[in-house]
């Protein structure tokens, strides 16, 4: 599966929900959005059909995501029936970590393979703030959940915001001198109607790792054995885990993507930011083979995203694509 670009597609990233639990700042308006009509949603059998007509072409990883993917029912079943397609190698789970440690061990049991955990504050009180909700979330206990039940590696994912996060780079760095965690700090990425947030939240790359040597030297590193994505890594000296940095605004790496993403009512994007889309839905709800129009979606795929020219593809928040 190649597309115009001759760049390998074998990523697939299926959001099964556009609600969520958290109302975050950069992800989320408060008053929420429009939901979906519950017929719009593709089923979970719907899901894992596309994914086994896929699968032949060369598809092969899988990331779960929302919205928040654990608040939509019977999760695992889901988990468990992508498991049994043949060519699936890896599925990954995106996730606020509200409920890993109620479902840790059952995604587990299920097959999950990964999990990200967005965390953006250590601090209780933080967490409320920037996510908008009180719901008793704790990264450490959450991680080591998933950790315990056997899913891994265990990534945490922190978006950096000047002026509300960014005093705590030097904490989040320091778990992986602890716990074998890879925590990746992500750009602010200003999207659609969150205008709160603007290019003056934003906290360059460079800046959070001269931050992060603030702590201890930091060495380059390949990071997690599986699933490294567009991020670069580095280690402290000894530590179990890495620290990684993700620069969608400062140094783009749209050359190397791999992935497209499939929204919770069946439309395959072939850019996060981009204005490409193909409704696989409806064909599939029409019993039509999908990789003709597969193969039309990785003909158009864009050569990179305009997120520097503010523009989204019309998005009105992380939310409706799950990042």
């Amino acid at each position: 599966m190649l597309d115009q670009f001759g760049r390998k597609i074998e990523y697939l990233r299926i959001s099964v929900t556009d609600r969520c639990n958290f109302r975050c700042q950069y992800c989320m308006p408060l008053e929420g959005l429009p939901w979906l009509p519950k017929q719009e949603i593709l089923r979970y059998e719907e899901i894992t059909e596309i994914v086994r007509q896929l699968a032949p072409l060369g598809l092969k990883r899988l990331r779960i995501t929302g919205g928040e993917p654990t608040i939509r029912p019977e999760l695992p079943t889901l988990v468990r029936m992508l498991k049994a397609i043949d060519g699936i190698e890896d599925i990954a789970l995106s996730t606020n970590g509200v409920k890993l440690p109620s479902m840790a061990r059952e995604l587990a049991d299920a097959g999950l393979d990964r999990v990200n955990i967005s965390a953006d504050s250590l601090q209780a009180e933080r967490v409320i703030r920037i996510a908008r909700r009180d719901l008793g979330f704790d990264l450490e206990t959450a991680a080591r959940a998933a950790q315990e039940a056997g899913i891994g590696p265990v990534k945490i994912n922190v978006v950096v915001m000047r002026g509300i996060n960014d005093d705590e780079i030097a904490d989040f760095a320091a778990l992986t001198q602890e716990y074998p965690w890879h925590v990746r700090f992500i750009e602010l990425m200003p999207v659609g109607e969150l205008r709160e947030l603007t290019w003056d939240h934003v906290v360059p790359s460079d800046e959070v790792l001269s931050r992060v040597r603030a702590v201890a030297d930091l060495s380059p590193d390949r990071g997690p054995e599986k699933g490294n994505g567009p991020a670069v890594y580095y280690r402290f000296p000894n530590a179990p885990g890495s620290v990684g940095v993700i620069t969608p605004m400062t140094h783009t790496y749209c050359e190397t993507c791999n992935r497209v993403r499939l929204t919770a009512d069946g439309r395959l994007r072939t850019c996060l930011f981009g204005d490409h889309e193909v409704v696989l839905r409806d064909a599939l709800r029409r019993g039509e083979p999908l990789a003709p129009l597969f193969a039309q979606a990785l003909a158009e795929k864009p050569k990179e995203h305009a997120l520097l020219q503010m523009r989204v593809g019309g998005l009105r928040a992380l939310s409706e694509v799950g990042g």
